[in-house]
């Protein structure tokens, strides 16, 4: 049994819509027609989500030879998930060198850790793939962020929420819609004035 047909099982099985699932996963309706029509496979996160929404391991999404042998009714699903559900969850990539205060990533969920090989000081920097649901996580990691007015030496973290991107520095978050050029011009622009060239601004969307 495939993972497409796994997942328009799960999903009927729970009285969800495309769009009811797409709102949980922060993805567009689009996105769960290609994964229900075998187009296109969902991100490691969203399969996570997926995981934890009907409550089945990734094995069982992810083996063809494993089936579905019963679908569970999840109370956390259909209608109750979208009312319950936490309204935002943030992805990106965080270098741990970044941060001052290292009690920030208790309250995110590392999905993979790669060291980055820097060819200065320090060789390595520690780099988290995250995701977290926490509210005002953009004014958290803003807190934490290092940075020396008198160098340029300006830290920032990147991630996204939806459709809504995320840069954040020092006590400054920025953001824009993705896919308006206009928006993403400005945060540019503001991100120069302090000090980062335009080959870091080369963050994913």
């Amino acid at each position: 049994m495939k993972l497409s047909e796994k997942i328009i099982e799960l999903r009927k099985a729970n009285g969800m819509t495309q769009e009811e699932l797409a709102s949980i996963c922060n993805v567009s309706r689009q996105s769960i027609s290609k994964w229900e029509g075998d187009i296109a496979l969902p991100e490691t996160e969203k399969l996570l989500i997926l995981g934890e929404i009907f409550q089945v391991s990734m094995d069982i999404l992810l083996k063809d030879e494993l089936t579905l042998n019963e679908v569970k009714n999840v109370h956390s699903c259909g209608s109750n998930a979208i009312q319950k559900k936490k309204p935002e969850l943030y992805e990106g990539i965080l270098i741990k060198e970044s941060i001052a205060d290292d009690s920030i990533i208790d309250c995110l969920k590392i999905h993979k850790i790669e060291l980055w090989d820097t060819g200065g000081k320090p060789k390595y920097w520690t780099v988290l793939f995250f995701t977290c649901d926490k509210r005002d996580f953009p004014e958290q990691i803003s807190k934490v962020m290092l940075s020396d007015s008198a160098t340029n030496g300006n830290w920032f973290v990147d991630f996204k929420a939806g459709n809504e991107k995320y840069i954040v520095f020092k006590d400054r978050i920025l953001k824009y819609q993705i896919g308006n050029q206009a928006e993403k011009e400005h945060v540019c622009n503001e991100c120069r004035k302090l000090g980062i060239s335009d080959g870091q601004m080369n963050w994913p969307e």
